[in-house]
């Protein structure tokens, strides 16, 4: 509803009004009124129907800066990658897929699967001890773990190899009593089984502490809850705590796989046939060095890019209904 003023002067002027050289009167009157066109009147009186204000984008120079500098490095490298001839394509395309090559990535994997499978095993009890109310447990765990995390790996791996020096055989029966039989060190622990052993025992320092994290990130009132409904412990663990903890567990986990796919290299020291190894004996035998090389490292990276992909695929399983 609008307020219209309608000139009425001329029509009621008279004596007692003063004359009719009078100012006109205007009357306030209620009635429909046409719309003004949008953008009509004085802007302050301009209402959601004028024109939208112009929108201008914030610049950014410097991203395109940075941008064009890591696009012209990229193509540097790229270019120095392609057009040198000492990088020797075409040995690293010979060699790429070679027998003996594929049999050291296989051997590579292995040993990454018996490290990491072994190693969590005994981590994750390590980290029960660890957790444990009992301090005799609990102060074995944290000294194993201190131990093993503070001896670099090649030293282990050297120690379980040279296992035999210290102890030629081994025996197996009651404990400070007789023993059953016993058996040759070197016949029981192989090259093979010292660089899993050393692996497994190393990877399970690590395993410990990324496992009780994890336990230890799940909020307690969910045992309390489960405790109160009276859920075993063992189903507790299983069922609600670990399932949760994994969230927390995975990431990290993933980095130690991958660290292990490429630590798999100091086994080479043992004469093992794994992926490192083996490209030394191709370039000590024809004088490639950097063609093998640059075929481990194509294998590594495959390797570790696999992985990565099934550890986003694994995190982003154990991330459901996470903000």
């Amino acid at each position: 509803m609008a307020v219209e003023f309608l000139d009425i002067g001329g029509a009621h002027d008279g004596p007692e009004s003063g004359g009719g050289g009078g100012s006109p009167a205007t009357v306030a009157t209620a009635g429909p009124q046409a719309p003004r066109p949008a953008g009509s009147g004085p802007p302050e009186d301009r209402g959601s129907g004028g024109p939208a204000p112009k929108v201008v984008t914030t610049r950014h120079p410097g991203r395109w800066v940075t941008a064009a500098a890591v696009v012209v490095l990229l193509a540097m490298a790229a270019s120095a990658l392609i057009t040198n001839p000492a990088w020797e394509w075409e040995v690293v395309g010979e060699f790429l897929f070679a027998p003996s090559v594929l049999r050291a990535v296989v051997f590579t994997l292995e040993l990454t699967a018996l490290g990491i499978g072994f190693g969590f095993l005994l981590g994750t009890v390590l980290a029960l001890m660890r957790m444990s109310a009992n301090p005799l447990l609990s102060s074995v765990a944290w000294g194993y773990i201190a131990l093993f995390r503070s001896i670099p790996l090649i030293l282990q791996l050297l120690f379980w190899y040279n296992l035999a020096l210290l102890y030629p055989r081994l025996s197996f029966g009651l404990p400070f009593g007789p023993s059953f039989f016993d058996i040759g060190t070197m016949d029981l622990i192989g090259p093979v089984t010292a660089a899993a052993l050393g692996l497994a025992l190393h990877q399970a320092a690590y395993a410990a502490e990324i496992v009780r994290a994890g336990l230890l990130s799940v909020d307690h009132g969910q045992r309390e809850a489960a405790a109160a409904l009276g859920i075993p412990r063992s189903r507790q663990l299983f069922r609600i705590i670990l399932p949760q903890a994994m969230r927390s567990i995975v990431p990290t986990a993933g980095n130690e796989i991958i660290g292990l796919v490429k630590g798999t290299s100091v086994v080479y020291i043992m004469a093992l046939p794994e992926l490192f190894y083996q490209v030394q004996v191709i370039y000590n035998r024809n004088g490639r060095v950097i063609a093998l090389l640059l075929v481990a490292t194509i294998w590594y990276l495959v390797m570790t890019t696999v992985l990565s992909v099934v550890q986003h695929y694994l995190e982003r399983h154990y991330g459901k209904g996470r903000a």
